[in-house]
Order: structure tokens, then C-alpha cells, then sequence
């Protein structure tokens, strides 16, 4: 099952960085170019310089935006602005965060997960990756030999045996970082050098799989990179940096990703909503609340495959007719747990078969853009810049498990834990040993 192992993390030294907050960042992949701006003006050692540098036009093969990052890490780690741990430890991590007017915690731990491939069954991912983002992040790694964003991972353990664990460790202690983001959620770190403590941890996982939450990207990266390293004969290299969190923790929200479609030729939506009641029931809801029809789009849930659709004038709740029947029109080469996904029937029946948006063209989007914002998806079809919104509720925990465990992949854009795990706090270089 999982390995996993203390790692010696690189910190930034509070004695040099006054705020800490001000050198950190979500992760690189929902960043956009005016954010990455700010972090850039924010703190000299902000983060960003590493993770996401910027792209000047004058960039070589010899002098890039990984080259740089290089430089600033070796840079930083010469004047210390980032400080070794004095000896391998796990990292217990808390984010504090309003999610529907109430303050929830979501506990997990940061440690070194032992990279091998999927087919071993060990490591479980549940969505599929893209060429592009995993070629950025592979230059980036051989630039630097770091993990700057953690890999977001999921176990099982129902008695929360590794949670109590810990928090009995630390319940006497002032967390090592405790910072406020940019966005009002507080990130809370303790070291964890306890060697008893975490041979514990350790045996936990080693009788238990790891699922792959967020970051298969960096993940399949990381491996690459390892395998890469292992051809030189060097060694020390078999690890990502994980933040792993138990998947009965009540901290864990998953929040749905909708769907946006345009550039749709000749688009008639008379027509399309005729073809579409040969296999919804469609039901016009009454007025245009938005938080009202999703909390009637969560409660249908319990019952019934449900979406919603905005046109622009109306909103929508489509109630699938006949989800045997409607199987039928799914690719055949996929587990009953992917079939059962609201993600794979609207993607696949909806997008692909009554408007004719396939695989290919939803990896491209050149029709698609996702968002977990239902306020967003209503404005941008009212302003005309894509012709229908789809609303989905949220993938379940145990939906993601599941076919995790059947060895399938759920379609890009299935999920969105909230919130994003943050980048700065910790980083793993794995040349220091």
C-alpha cells in the first residue's frame, strides 16, 4: 500500500520574511496572468518566482522562466530566506475556512509519498491529465529538483486513528506557521519530529491506498522525473510532497465544476430543447434565484440524476428519464461506478450526443469553459458570450473512491476540493537530504 516517509522541508525564515503571507500563492494551475502579477509585486521572495515565473521575450533555452527559478532557490537558500529542517519530519496542516456561513477545519497531514505507477495499485488516481501542463512542470523539475505545490491525496481511515495522532502531539504546542491568505482562510503548520510518532503514521498508511484528490498532474510529473534520475544512477529521488487527508475528515467539501457552451454553429435552442426531452423530463423553474434552484438541484439529487440549464431567459432542472436506457449511449469500455457520475452523462450525453461537443473537443475547449461559480456561468450567458450554462452538483467523496478503485478516470474537471491546498508554505527539495 502507500509509503510514505518525513521529508527535511525548506521554510521560509520568519527573521527575514516579516509576513508570511505575503510570500505565498494557490497553486500554479488557477493562477492567471494578473494574479501572478500581484504575487510578482507582493514580496521580492514571493513564491511565484518559483512556481510560476514570468515569460520575458528575450528567453533562451539557457536563460527561462526554470532557469530563474533556479537561481532564486539557490539564491534563497544561500542568504537564508528559506531554511533547511534540521532533521526529516511530517507536517500536520490545518485550514480554517467559511464554506455556507459556517467555519469548518480541514485536517491533513504533508509528507513524502513514495512515487510508483498506477498499475501497482498503491497510488489511485481518478482523472485524467493533460500533455501540456505535465511538460511545464517536468522542465520545471529538472531545473530545480523541488516540489513547490503539494500533491492533495486522500485516505481511509474511519476511527481517524492518524488525526487523533497527531492532534495529541501538537495539543500543547503554538502551531510552527499560522497565516491568514488573501482570501480570509487561515492555514495553520506544525512540525512533526517525533520519531515514534511517525513510524506510527507510517505503518497507518502502509496498510492503506493513497487517492490522488488534486495534483495527478505533478504527480505523473514527478515520476517521470524520478525515472529520469534513476537512468543517471542517482538515488533519493522515489518521493513527491503530499498533503494527505483522511476521507471521514469533516473538513473535506468538494464543490461541483458547471459547464459553459458556445461557438455552437447554427445553434437553435427550440430544437436542441426537443431533442433534449426525449431523455429529460424538464421542469422551467419559477424565477431566476440561483441559490434557491441549487439547493432544489441538491435535494432532486437524492432520487434522481438531475442538472440544471440555463438558456439565458430560463432556468432549467432536467431530470433524467430512463438512466438504464440512457447508459446505453456511454462509451462501452467504462466501470458502472464511472457510469454512474452526473459528470460523465452530461458530458457524454448532453454535450456529446445532442450537441456534438466529443472528447476531443472538450480536452481543446473550444466550446467549453468550466466554473464553480453559478453566479459567473448566469452573467456570462446573459452578456452573450456563451449560449447555455450546465449546473451539476458536487461528485461525492465516495463517487471519486470508487472509481478510483475500478481503475477508471473520471473526465476532466469532475472536482474541485475547496479549498486549494497553498504554496509556499513548505517546500521539498529533494537534493537536500
Amino acid at each position: 500500500m502507500a509509503d510514505i516517509i518525513p521529508f527535511r522541508g525548506l521554510r521560509y525564515n520568519p527573521e527575514k520574511i516579516s509576513s508570511l503571507a505575503s510570500v505565498v500563492t494557490p497553486p500554479y494551475d488557477i493562477i492567471d496572468e494578473s494574479a501572478q502579477a500581484r504575487y510578482y509585486a507582493e514580496n521580492p521572495a514571493n513564491v511565484i518566482r518559483l512556481e510560476l515565473g514570468l515569460i520575458f521575450p528575450q528567453d533562451s533555452s539557457s536563460t527561462n522562466r526554470y532557469t530563474r527559478a533556479a537561481q532564486y532557490l539557490e539564491k534563497w537558500q544561500e542568504d537564508e530566506t528559506l531554511i533547511a529542517e534540521e532533521k526529516a519530519a511530517l507536517y500536520l496542516y490545518q485550514q480554517e475556512f467559511n464554506f455556507r456561513g459556517e467555519r469548518v477545519v480541514r485536517t491533513g497531514f504533508v509528507c513524502g509519498l513514495k512515487l510508483e505507477p498506477y498499475e501497482k495499485g498503491n497510488i489511485l488516481p481518478h482523472e485524467e491529465t493533460l500533455s501540456k501542463p505535465k511538460a511545464d512542470r517536468l522542465q520545471l523539475m529538472r531545473a530545480t529538483s523541488s516540489n513547490f505545490s503539494s500533491i492533495f491525496g486522500l485516505y481511509s481511515d474511519e476511527e481517524k486513528q492518524g488525526e487523533k495522532l497527531l492532534l495529541e502531539e501538537v495539543k500543547e504546542q503554538a502551531p510552527d506557521i499560522s497565516i491568514i491568505d488573501e482570501a480570509g482562510e487561515t492555514h495553520k503548520i506544525w512540525v512533526i519530529k517525533n520519531e515514534a510518532i511517525i513510524e506510527q503514521m507510517v505503518a497507518l498508511l502502509a496498510d492503506r491506498p493513497v487517492y490522488i484528490a488534486d495534483g495527478h498532474h505533478r504527480y505523473e510529473t514527478a515520476l517521470e522525473y524520478y525515472n529520469e534520475i534513476k537512468e543517471q544512477g542517482l538515488e533519493g529521488y522515489d518521493y513527491v510532497m503530499a498533503t494527505l487527508v483522511n476521507v471521514f475528515d469533516e473538513g473535506l467539501v468538494v464543490l461541483p465544476t458547471h459547464r459553459l457552451v458556445g461557438n455552437i454553429p447554427g445553434f437553435k435552442l427550440d430544437a436542441f430543447m426537443n431533442h433534449l426531452a426525449g431523455l429529460f423530463e424538464i421542469a422551467l423553474h419559477k424565477d431566476k434565484n440561483i441559490s434557491v434552484f441549487m439547493q432544489e438541484l441538491a435535494s432532486n439529487a437524492k432520487e434522481h440524476k438531475v442538472f440544471g440549464m440555463y438558456s439565458g431567459k430560463d432556468l432549467f432542472l432536467l431530470d433524467l428519464k430512463h438512466p438504464r436506457q440512457a447508459s446505453k449511449l456511454l462509451p462501452d469500455n467504462k466501470s458502472a461506478a464511472w457510469e454512474k457520475l452526473d459528470v460523465a452523462l452530461l458530458d457524454n450525453i448532453i454535450l456529446d450526443q445532442l450537441l456534438g461537443i466529443d472528447e476531443q473537443k472538450r480536452r481543446s475547449q473550444e466550446n467549453l469553459a468550466y466554473t464553480r461559480s453559478e453566479e459567473w456561468l448566469m452573467e456570462q450567458i446573459d452578456n452573450r458570450n456563451y449560449q447555455l450554462g450546465f449546473l451539476l452538483n458536487p461528485t461525492r467523496v465516495e463517487e471519486i473512491i470508487e472509481v478510483a478503485q475500478a481503475r477508471d478516470k473520471m473526465p476532466q474537471k469532475s472536482t474541485y476540493f475547496y479549498p486549494k491546498l497553498i504554496t509556499g508554505l513548505i517546500i521539498n527539495n529533494l537534493s537536500i537530504k
